[in-house]
């Protein structure tokens, strides 16, 4: 990883990713068929915080550089990476500006121009709109179109990380012309474009079935008149893991399965078919439990899991939160469902190693049933006749919500147990991974809505360095009904204290003080329990062997050089 002095201060040159192999023809393999058994529901990444919508999406839509599968930055619609030496970040540290690629055009033939670049950050901080991804454009001032192919971004204090907005596959650019009627709460409105977003990736969809499939072509404007070597590419979604991997490694149906959550044994037997090979990278992925900090209940009706609403009848309390995540032995979620894809963890910033704290390993890693019930009986939380906890008539008794999958099951059910041992009563729920991951503002059953105590599942940030992730955080990103349930606060936590350390991070320069910074941030959300982190998780899937130049990313989209992705002959 580079650190932030070297990012600013080298050429572009040094930040560009290995060049890609040569094609004889763009659209002499056929057809690409990937599989994710979370099915997509939206093409529009800034409706959405699913991993699965932001990796189909990428293949459409691109933001002006990316990172490699070592973490470095590369250009991608921009020139060059701009950097202190070259110019492009301003001396002060207050300004950067972009650059484009010459000659770029949409997918329908027209000009991509800076303008597209402005209406992309207006899109997103629209009131009303509920942008996913808000955290990409923290701190940004403005953005201008200094001339057709030069775009400057303005922040409200010297950047010392200014590769944020516009730069990970999470913050791509949209076409102005396409999506100009779309702002704010008119967004989730704008069905056409939402479900075929204009692009300059490498495909164009063709045909969009939501929660179901979706066909692409090669687009026919693409900058490499030799790429994509696919004619078209089929995403089928639904079903479930172990058939996806399935279709991979044993019945060599498909060429790609996304996130392989699957028993570990399972997927040794499958791989030794010869047929497919499983590739993984550790970037920051984390299976975690957020913890409500609000009240489900329905009989609050609009006020539901809102700051409105109230605070959680007992999981406002730190100690019973504490308590939750000292039952948990993590080690053998690790063992039954990740194996070597898995290491236990209780942070929420994992990697890169330089940002990874270790404070709290001592006291959160060991599971500790013992501890956790005299903290409970310390702080008031009795046993009735029954076995459940009680105080001031609120009972430990909790919905615990994930997505559909045999590993999340299994994991919900020791989950289970481990919190009876502490007088914990919990109602197990799992929702189709289509709808809990969708976005969906209409349905209840989304993990943005948060009608439960508490819910499962994985989340990371792209690049490697993690200041947007942990401004997620901050006071006032929730969702809820005024943004359209989109926010990135899942848990509803507010703290000013951290708020202020996010500014400060925001503010600091050298890379042994925000890797110090950093890691408080981490701290402050474990001892707050915040969400009870469980899995730091390789990114896992599987590729046909007849796949060449696919190669897996934990700090990109997975599927970010999928243009140079080819058929071996």
């Amino acid at each position: 990883m580079k650190n932030i002095r070297v990012i600013l201060a080298a050429t572009a040159a040094c930040l560009v990713a290995a060049a890609a192999p040569a094609h004889a023809a763009r659209g002499t393999d056929g057809e690409l068929k990937l599989l994710f058994w979370q099915a997509v529901s939206t093409m529009n990444p800034y409706l959405s915080g699913g991993t699965k919508e932001l990796y189909a999406a990428s293949m459409v839509i691109e933001p002006l550089a990316g990172f490699d599968p070592e973490g470095n930055l590369y250009p991608r619609l921009a020139a060059e990476i701009p950097t202190v030496d070259n110019g492009g970040v301003s001396k002060d540290l207050t300004t950067i500006t972009w650059k484009l690629k010459k000659d770029l055009k949409w997918s329908d033939g027209t000009p991509v121009t800076a303008d597209d670049v402005v209406f992309t950050w207006q899109y997103c901080t629209a009131p009303g709109g509920g942008c996913a991804q808000a955290s990409k454009f923290d701190g940004v001032k403005s953005v201008e179109a200094v001339d057709p192919e030069t775009i400057k971004v303005t922040f409200t204090t010297p950047k010392p990380y200014p590769y944020t907005a516009f730069v990970g596959y999470q913050s791509p650019i949209i076409q102005k012309a396409q999506f100009k009627d779309c702002l704010g709460p008119k967004a989730p409105e704008c069905t056409k474009a939402n479900f075929g977003p204009i692009g300059t990736g490498p495909f164009v969809v063709k045909q969009f079935k939501p929660n179901d499939v979706i066909n692409f072509v090669a687009n026919p404007n693409y900058r490499d008149p030799n790429k994509p070597a696919f004619a078209t590419a089929t995403l089928k979604g639904g079903g479930d893991a172990l058939s996806a991997a399935r279709a991979v490694l044993e019945t060599g149906e498909y060429d790609y399965a996304w996130n392989m959550q699957i028993e570990p044994e399972v997927l040794k037997a499958m791989e030794a078919q010869g047929k497919g090979k499983l590739q993984s990278a550790f970037g920051s992925q984390v299976e975690r439990i957020n913890l409500n900090f609000t009240n489900p209940d329905p009989a609050l009706g609009d006020k539901r899991s809102t700051i409105e609403g109230g605070p959680h009848p007992s999981l406002s309390d730190p100690i019973v939160r504490k308590a939750l995540s000292m039952a948990i032995d993590r080690d053998i979620i690790v063992e039954t469902g990740y194996g070597a894809a898995g290491k236990p963890t209780c942070d929420i910033v994992p990697g890169p190693p330089a940002y990874a704290s270790t404070k709290n390993d001592s006291w959160c890693l060991k599971q500790d049933i013992a501890g956790a019930n005299k903290l409970l009986d310390d702080d008031g939380w009795k046993k009735g006749p029954d076995g459940i906890r009680a105080k001031n008539g609120v009972k430990l008794s909790y919905l615990f919500q994930t997505s559909t999958n045999s590993v999340r099951q299994a994991t919900q059910a020791l989950v289970k147990d481990w919190w009876s041992q502490i007088g914990v009563a919990t109602e197990l729920r799992n929702v189709s991974a289509s709808v809990f991951f969708g976005g969906d503002p209409a349905s209840p059953d989304t993990f943005q809505k948060f009608y439960a105590d508490a819910e499962m599942y994985t989340n990371n940030f792209d690049g490697t360095d993690p200041e947007p992730y942990l401004a997620q955080w901050m006071c006032g990103k929730e969702p809820s009904p005024k943004t359209g349930w989109q926010g990135e606060d899942i848990t509803r936590y507010c703290n000013p204290a951290y708020d202020k350390l996010v500014k400060q991070l925001s503010a600091t320069f050298k890379p042994e003080e925000r890797e110090k910074l950093a890691k408080q941030l981490n701290d402050i959300l474990t001892e707050d329990m915040v969400q009870i982190p469980l899995v730091y998780r390789g990114q896992f899937s599987a590729l046909s062997n007849r796949l060449d130049h696919a190669q897996i990313s934990g700090w990109d989209s997975e599927l970010w050089n999928i243009a140079d992705w080819t058929r071996k002959k």
